[in-house]
């Protein structure tokens, strides 16, 4: 008799349902990773809908686009039977959670994360929400256990403040949460924008610079096209050339040839022949995506089916933390009143 298989690790993470679509880097940095993990992780995907909030959207877009969001995630290979997909706003433990752990954060710990600065610092509205945005990813994490969290870069800041409010906490009121950790499968490749490769592709820029998954075909390769280089005539990848680096990153994620093979490939010939083939090749990589993004999206109805049965897997799980930290803590459970 075989022995039994250890408990899958679990691992959690979240993407805002803003922009017009999942932008290319969304996708090479986080989303193709998402599929493959759901192998060997328990996996908890959510959609940060309450995160979005930090940029006002229009509300009616909003709906639309978190609805889009799962559509979307579904169509590039997440699996809502083997990973619990929801909306962050459906859970209100999440609010919850984070109140009690801003209890605990400092103003200063909190001022000095980088994202809030970088943010107030190019003109974005510096609201409480903005500056909050933290503490509410921290209970994001903290609320399901997760033993590992996919990040970038930019986001190790946040895991580490995450790490030191667990800490925090059970510290003062015993053992309650799982110290979460960075994802150590591969992690995804920083894309940059089309237009200014000294900075990454985003969702909250837009504009000629990003690709975006839906894009029709005739977007992608006018896109792409028109993507700045750099001096000089050969393909390689360097410092000293983000433009050609960056298309070359792309044309290797989106054929799975690797970038010195690419390199090799391109020996005489020029930036145009690189960009044609690039264009090519991400049009091809998304188009089935886009063929079963339709299907899907044509059922609204499924779409929310997806939402509340992942709602219900995910409360179970935020509820038995929530039920934990409110003793510890001291809140009073209600009485329940019988009918």
């Amino acid at each position: 008799m075989s022995a039994p298989r250890p408990p899958r690790p679990r691992v959690l993470s979240g993407i805002r349902p803003t922009g017009d679509s999942f932008q290319l880097g969304n996708y090479v940095g986080a989303v193709r990773h998402w599929a493959a993990m759901q192998d060997e992780s328990d996996c908890f995907f959510f959609l940060a809908d309450l995160h979005a909030l930090t940029d006002t959207p229009e509300p009616e877009r909003l709906r639309t686009r978190t609805r889009e969001a799962v559509a979307e995630l579904l169509a590039l290979g997440v699996d809502a039977d083997r990973s619990t997909v929801f909306a962050q706003s459906h859970l209100p433990q999440h609010v919850e959670l984070s109140w009690i752990l801003s209890c605990l954060t400092g103003f200063g710990e909190a001022s000095r994360m980088t994202q809030f600065q970088d943010k107030t610092a190019s003109g974005a509205s510096s609201s409480v929400g903005l500056f909050y945005y933290p503490v509410l990813q921290a209970a994001d994490i903290l609320m399901y256990q997760a033993d590992a969290v996919p990040i970038g870069e930019d986001q190790r800041q946040h895991l580490e403040l995450t790490r030191d409010l667990a800490q925090r906490f059970n510290g003062r009121y015993g053992q309650t949460f799982t110290l979460p950790a960075p994802y150590a499968g591969r992690q995804g490749e920083r894309i940059k924008d089309l237009q200014d490769p000294t900075r990454k592709m985003s969702k909250s820029i837009g504009g000629a610079g990003t690709v975006w998954v839906l894009d029709d075909p005739r977007t992608i390769t006018k896109k792409i096209k028109s993507a700045v280089t750099d001096t000089g005539r050969e393909v390689r990848a360097a410092d000293d050339k983000p433009g050609v680096t960056n298309l070359l990153t792309i044309a290797s994620v989106a054929t799975g040839a690797s970038i010195p093979d690419l390199e090799q490939t391109y020996v005489g010939r020029g930036y145009g022949d690189l960009k044609g083939d690039v264009a090519a090749a991400v049009v091809e990589l998304f188009a089935p995506v886009r063929e079963r993004y339709d299907a899907l999206l044509a059922d609204p109805g499924h779409l929310d089916a997806v939402l509340a049965d992942g709602a219900g897997r995910a409360g179970e799980v935020a509820e038995r933390t929530m039920t934990a930290v409110r003793e510890r803590v001291g809140l009073l459970a209600p009485r329940r009143t019988p009918r």
